[in-house]
Order: C-alpha cells, then structure tokens, then sequence
C-alpha cells in the first residue's frame, strides 16, 4: 500500500567508473578548483565530468565550499569521508522508514482483530459442506494455499513416494515457515526414499530450521494433508488423460479416522529433521545412524512384501522407489543374507527371525 502523495524510489545506481577517478583525484590534491583541468588529466569528456560531479554531490561525498582565497575563479569541492556522506545520507531516509513502520503499525492494529472473525466463517463454511470434490489442479491448490492461512494449531501430511518436485517444494517453503513463525505445529512423514533427494533434504533444513519435524517410513499409504484435525484433503483416483483432483473432507468421522492413521505411522518413524536428531543437534554421526536405520526398516519392509507374494513393480510402488532402485537393493539383500535367490533370501530372513509380519495395521486403526 503506497502512502499518498508518496513516490516510490529508484534504487541508486552503482558509481560510475568517472565519479571514482574525480573522487580519488579531489583526494589527491586536497581540493577540486578547476573542474576542467581534472577532466583532462583523467581523460573525461565534459559530459562525463558534468555526470561525475553530479554523482559525487548528490551522495555528498563532494561538497562546495566558498573560495577561501579570495579568488573569483569559481567554486571550490572538498572531499568528504564516506562514512560522514552515509550518516548524512541515511537520516532522511530512516525518518521515512519510522513513518512507514509507524503506518505498517497502525494497519495491523486496525485489521488484526478481523482475522479471527474471518477465519471462523471460513472454517464453519467449509466445515458444513463434510465433503467437496475439487478437479482443477489449480484450484487444489488455491485451496490449500487458504487452508494453510486459516490454520491455527496443526497441520500434518503423507507424503508418499521418493523427492517432491524441486517446483512444489520451492514454492510450499514460504508458506510452511509462515505458519510455524505463528506458532502452527507442522509434521510431515515421508517415506525413506525421500532421504536421497538433495530438493527434499534441502526443504527438511528450512523447515527443521523454523520447528517443523519430519519422519520417514518405509511404507505409507496415500496422499494425505490435515488441517487443525478438522479439514483433510485427500487426493482423488487417478485417471488417465485426467487431472488429479481432491476430496476435501471435513466429517468429523472421516477425518479422525485419518488424524489416528497419521499417528500410528508417526509413531513407527524415523527422525528427518534438526529438531528430533541427537537432541536438536544435528551431528554427522547422529545424521549417519538415522538413514542407517532408515535403510534397515527399508531392507525389512522388502522383505516382508516378498513374503506377502507382492510382485517388483507392485513392491517398488509401495515404497516409493523406483523398479531399477528395488532391484538394486534385492542385490544387497541377497548380498548380505549370503543367498542365491529371493526365495533362499526370504527363508533365510526367517530363520534368522527376522519380523516379516507386516505389523502395519495396529495401533487402533
């Protein structure tokens, strides 16, 4: 919002290659009486001189003094020190920086008290339509841009799969940060896979930075953002040549039923963030030991879907990897088990008693 009246201002321009030679030679002989004579000793051209003192003066860093010695060939330029022109410089500019901030104030305090009245609305409105399907991609996504201003308390989501769009990422930074800076709790569980994206890591960092806690598991199920434990979304079918949609929900059933599904897989995560490694410190060797542990619970969940009869491209879409990376590590499995197959792999697994039951559905689900 422009105060009235106000123009906006043009950042200055760097100092011209002119205004640094006139500077430096009003430096080296005390004074600038004859302006001509500079410009012929640095070779500039009576426009670039014309410019240079222009520059030079408008920055303070030349002021004009009377001629002390009674001469009448003119003014006389004194080099000023650069930190004398800055302070000079500056004091305007902070006075309009009070009065803007003094203005910024004044806003807030006269639309803040607004925003909870709004949010309320907004929320019962959503909240009596129990479920809304939204087509557009975009308007998803103008949706949940909204939920994300609305939300109050807490927000947590599934992300299944290996690393986001570095787009979706890039663009979801600002807003996560903005609700944790509110005091909105923000976790998100990803699934292991998501650990070798650098996109995702970095987002983990800026998050983790702000408060947010990230997990990862091996598998999780779909899709699935909660806000304040009163609204979800929920992605919609796949359909070939058709966008992906969502569902948003606000049954108060329906969402619990999400919320506690959200919770038990919470409960089976590994740490992937600042906050939640080695105390909020995050060290080398802490870092080292989670995606260690990470990769175990990769390397059991493998195991348990072979032993469930799951075929590759069936396992690899469970996990959120992609068939080539499955087959990689079935190498390694076999590898280490000392096995010549999957199926020698999977009775040596169970000999050694290792837990190839999927325990996934308990925890009052």
């Amino acid at each position: 919002m422009e105060r009235s009246g106000a123009q906006q201002r043009e950042p200055e321009p760097a100092l011209r290659q002119g205004s640094l030679l006139l500077y430096e030679w009003t430096l080296r002989h005390g004074t600038l009486r004859d302006p001509g004579r500079a410009a012929a000793e640095l070779g500039l051209a009576e426009r670039e001189l014309s410019i240079a003192l222009e520059d030079l003066s408008r920055l303070g860093l030349l002021q004009r003094l009377g001629d002390g010695d009674g001469d009448s060939d003119g003014d006389v330029w004194t080099a000023v020190d650069p930190t004398v022109a800055e302070v000079t410089a500056r004091a305007p500019l902070e006075r309009e920086i009070r009065e803007r901030q003094r203005e910024l104030s004044h806003l807030h305090t006269r639309l803040r008290p607004l925003a909870a009245l709004f949010a309320e609305h907004s929320r019962s409105g959503r909240r009596a339509e129990r479920l809304r399907q939204v087509d557009s991609v975009a308007e998803v996504r103008r949706e949940l841009s909204a939920m994300t201003r609305l939300c109050m308390e807490e927000m947590v989501s599934i992300q299944p799969g290996g690393g986001r769009s570095p787009n979706t990422l890039h663009g979801i930074v600002a807003e996560s940060v903005a609700m944790l800076e509110r005091g909105v709790r923000v976790r998100t569980l990803y699934q292991h896979t998501a650990r070798a994206s650098l996109t995702t890591q970095t987002y983990v960092r800026a998050v983790s930075a702000a408060g947010a806690r990230i997990r990862t598991t091996a598998e999780v199920f779909d899709r699935v953002i909660i806000f304040d434990r009163e609204t979800a979304f929920v992605p919609q079918p796949r359909i070939e040549g058709r966008p992906q949609g969502a569902s948003i929900v606000t049954d108060p059933t329906v969402v619990g039923f999400l919320y506690r599904m959200f919770e038990t897989l919470w409960r089976s995560g590994r740490p992937f963030d600042l906050e939640e490694m080695n105390g909020g410190r995050l060290t080398e060797q802490s870092g080292t030991a989670q995606d260690r542990l990470a990769s175990d619970d990769l390397k059991l969940a493998i195991l348990r879907l072979m032993a469930a009869g799951l075929k590759d491209d069936v396992i690899a879409r469970r996990l959120g990897m992609a068939p080539r990376t499955l087959r990689r590590h079935l190498r390694d499995i076999t590898d280490e088990l000392d096995a010549e197959s999957r199926f020698q792999a999977g009775y040596r697994a169970w000999r050694l008693g290792l837990p190839l039951e999927d325990g996934a559905g308990d925890g009052g689900l």
